[in-house]
């Protein structure tokens, strides 16, 4: 209880980024426009790095809450990696298509 509880995300893609500006959290995904998370009572969130998200709390569900409801703007995807994800957590990677032939079709 003294120190409560935390959870780190991390942001992976190009151009994507997150900013703290009083109680709302600015992230910028590959959207068209910049996403503001109004951040909930009791719940603090810090951004040392543009791509990273730490989320401080004394109640465990909320902290877990708010990190599931940030972390669903963009899921990490298979392909590239791209989006948000907890830290430590592994995506399991897909490979793309391949190419079989250069010929093409009939």
């Amino acid at each position: 209880v003294d120190k409560g509880y935390q959870k780190d995300l991390e942001i992976t893609g190009v151009g994507f980024k997150a900013q703290v500006q009083g109680k709302v959290l600015n992230i910028q995904l590959s959207y068209t426009h910049p996403i503001n998370f109004n951040i909930p009572d009791g719940i603090s969130v810090e951004t040392p790095k543009p791509t990273q998200i730490v989320i401080k709390g004394i109640d465990k569900t909320m902290v877990g809450q708010v990190a599931a409801e940030i972390r669903d703007y963009y899921r990490p995807e298979p392909y590239k990696g791209k989006g948000i994800k907890y830290v430590g957590e592994h995506v399991r990677r897909k490979a793309g298509k391949s190419v079989a032939g250069a010929g093409g079709g009939a």
